[in-house]
């Protein structure tokens, strides 16, 4: 789906040798671009090419750009964006374990760039964390170039696992505070979609929660026209397994849209501005750069087309009647 160019000065790096994987369709032009959806294309300028690979699951590679700084983009939608990924992963962790009591075990569904980890191991309660990352080539990769997370690795509080996270969580006799679905989009073709599903919810997920636990997972694009894609759809299948079912967004500016997560529990979901912010200051090092209490409230408050599309959703996501955003994982490729 992406495309880039190599030409006008753009350097190549050490690691592409000269190959394009899954980013072709290459033009004289020193932009990378997208394909959102059919008719709708988002590009940006580079400075460079870092590095590109192929792995048995995803087509990989780390941009240099000119708005965004490092990029990392996977089966040619961009993933993670230097300038403002603290967004994203502020949103996804931060929320669920602080609505928990008590979180001190955590399981990382995907995570393999580690900024996921690097936000959880910032609370000080946290004793175990587990990060179940199906693809190893992409986790070194990460380790390698994104200088930012490489303490993560490192913390003794931190397990890394190369699986599977459907098999890893079916194996496993521990339960966990929190779960966390940091996982690639659901595209036709990829790794992924098949952990957006009820029966993983309602068979593999919830059993591995502890009483009083928290799931929450990313949940795809979720701007005025976009929610449609699979956020509904996400939203309603955890409506079907839980309880308690909190849907919120926020706008990265590097995604070109808003970014919609889930969160999901048996237990109520139900903290003020000022109790979140009392936990925050308590539980975490480190000031957030985006979310505090108001935020939170902000984000977790949707419009009203998004809200009436929620609730009227009935679609539930299995792997007969998958929904996927726009693009093609490699194997839809091959």
């Amino acid at each position: 789906m992406g495309e880039i160019s190599c030409s006008n000065g753009i350097n190549n790096g050490n690691g592409s040798n000269g190959k394009s994987h899954s980013l072709t369709g290459y033009r004289k032009s020193c932009w990378y671009e997208e394909e959102i959806e059919e008719n709708l294309r988002w590009s940006f300028a580079l400075n460079s090419i870092l590095h590109t690979a192929a792995t048995e699951y995803q087509d990989i590679a780390l941009l240099d750009t000119k708005p965004f700084g490092k990029a990392l983009v996977i089966d040619g939608k961009l993933q993670s964006a230097e300038v403002d990924e603290f967004i994203y992963h502020e949103c996804l962790v931060h929320p669920a374990l602080l609505h928990h009591s008590n979180a001190k075990a955590i399981f990382i569904m995907g995570g393999g760039e580690g900024s996921t980890a690097r936000e959880i191991l910032r609370h000080k309660n946290v004793e175990k964390l587990v990060m179940c990352d199906i693809d190893k080539e992409v986790v070194e990769f990460c380790k390698s170039y994104l200088v930012v997370n490489r303490e993560s690795f490192c913390d003794p509080r931190m397990e890394l696992i190369i699986n599977d996270a459907r098999v890893e969580l079916e194996n496993r006799k521990e339960c966990y505070d929190v779960i966390i679905g940091d996982l690639a989009d659901p595209i036709e073709g990829g790794p992924c979609y098949k952990l957006y599903t009820k029966s993983f919810y309602e068979f593999t997920v919830k059993p591995r929660l502890n009483h009083g636990g928290i799931f929450v997972t990313q949940a795809g694009p979720a701007g005025i026209f976009s929610h449609t894609e699979v956020f509904s759809c996400i939203y309603n299948t955890l409506r079907q397994v839980f309880k308690y079912v909190v849907p919120y967004s926020a706008h990265i500016p590097s995604y070109a849209d808003i970014w919609g997560w889930v969160m999901a529990s048996d237990s109520p979901l139900v903290l003020s501005p000022e109790e979140l912010d009392l936990r925050m200051k308590l539980r975490i090092k480190g000031e957030n750069r985006y979310l505090d209490g108001k935020t939170f409230s902000s984000a977790s408050t949707l419009s009203k087309a998004v809200r009436n599309t929620l609730d009227n959703e009935t679609e539930v996501y299995t792997e007969g009647t998958a929904r996927f955003i726009y693009g093609h994982g490699k194997h839809c490729q091959e």
